[in-house]
């Protein structure tokens, strides 16, 4: 086995990262289970804490499945099933958090949630997606493999590959569809959502991917992204924090206004 090791070095440092995602994924899910015996009582707190938790998981693992994606990959569609894959996983783990502010933007606009959590919810992404940043920094410091260089965590790798205006569409657009799914997959069974949205982040991820890494999370794109935000702050704002929070405001002027507004006109014009 060892030998075995030793012809596919790329094969050993691929098992090393997907080893250090799971553990991630589990000692996080330790916490949680912590959490929630311990600050079951303590409303905000609880919500804050689990909140974190999920969004410190998700940048975490995304950071680490980028830096696989950059390698030269085994098969084309590698990087894809690395994403569905997690994707299920953070799925199955994060139920009842959402790790991203435009969802929590959704649940606020569309009565689900009161200021004051959305409030907690949004501090504690942004909390965690810088935590993230350092924590993967550090982990990466230790050399577990040849692709794991401290000082790439700190470095701005431009994901915009498009003009702003066609970036812009893009982000909004994948903001939309996911969110648009995530509205209206709730009547499916849990299984069965979480496979769908799965599968439809990991088309936006093939679709948007090589336009503008089709982040469509702001608290995401700013732990990835932060040193881009610090050298060209006003357009990775516009990009990844503007363009998918239009995109949840035409979502919802969609499905809460324009779509009833048109049924009850036809309505109308149908009995005259």
């Amino acid at each position: 086995m060892t030998a075995l090791w030793g012809l596919w070095p790329p094969g050993q440092d691929t098992c090393t990262s997907l080893g250090l995602m799971l553990s991630l994924v589990l000692l996080m899910g330790l916490a949680r289970v912590v959490t929630r015996q311990r600050l079951h009582r303590f409303m905000m707190a609880h919500t804050f804490v689990l909140e974190f938790l999920a969004t410190f998981q998700l940048c975490c693992c995304t950071h680490e499945l980028q830096l696989l994606s950059e390698q030269e990959p085994v098969h084309p569609t590698w990087p894809l099933t690395l994403t569905y894959f997690f994707s299920l996983v953070h799925g199955l783990t994060l139920v009842g958090t959402s790790t991203n502010p435009c969802g929590v933007m959704m649940q606020m606009l569309l009565g689900g949630m009161s200021p004051e959590t959305g409030a907690i919810r949004l501090l504690a992404q942004l909390i965690g997606a810088l935590c993230s940043r350092y924590c993967i920094s550090a982990l990466w410091g230790l050399g577990l493999t040849k692709y794991h260089l401290n000082e790439r965590t700190f470095a701005c790798r431009n994901p915009i590959q498009v003009d702003l205006p066609k970036a812009v569409v893009t982000e909004a657009i994948c903001s939309f569809i996911f969110h648009s799914a995530l509205l209206h997959f709730q009547e499916i069974r849990t299984k069965l959502r979480i496979h769908l949205l799965a599968a439809l982040i990991t088309f936006l991820v093939y679709a948007g991917g090589s336009l503008t890494g089709a982040v469509f999370n702001p608290a995401l794109a700013l732990s990835l992204h932060f040193t881009c935000f610090d050298e060209a702050f006003l357009r990775f704002f516009i990009v990844y924090w503007l363009a998918p929070s239009l995109g949840i405001l035409l979502m919802i002027l969609m499905f809460s206004f324009f779509l009833p507004w048109l049924y009850n006109h036809h309505a109308i014009n149908k009995r005259e």
